[in-house]
């Protein structure tokens, strides 16, 4: 009689070729330097927007106080938010230089390095 279980049954000690995915999987440093570095670009992304918007809306207040004075304080806020993430850029690629083992870093100007454990041999 067939058995339909006996076919796809795999022999425990089977050995299976190495399959190539075409691409390497990146590891979890390279993952948290990405995300990083991506947290920062968005930032300034919006920090532009922001601005844009309060020169919009400075731009289509008709005079109105009160609506220039909101367009202003738009204005004011993304131009500090845009200083603040240049001063803690600034300051983190500093970090990195002065302190960091060269090629280690924080993610910003070098990436993130994790010290393994075990050091893996040639295989």
């Amino acid at each position: 009689m067939f058995n339909f279980l006996s076919v796809f049954a795999v022999p425990p000690d089977a050995i299976y070729p190495k399959v190539q995915l075409g691409f390497k999987i990146p590891d979890i440093s390279q993952i948290l330097t990405f995300i990083l570095r991506f947290f920062f670009i968005i930032a300034g992304l919006v920090a532009l927007l922001y601005l844009l918007l309060g020169a919009l809306s400075w731009i289509t207040s008709g005079g109105n106080k009160e609506s220039v004075d909101k367009a202003r304080e738009k204005i004011q806020a993304a131009v500090v938010g845009l200083i603040l993430i240049f001063v803690v850029l600034a300051l983190v690629i500093v970090i990195e230089t002065v302190f960091f083992i060269p090629g280690e870093g924080l993610g910003i100007s070098k990436p993130i390095h994790f010290p393994g454990l075990v050091e893996r041999g040639a295989n």
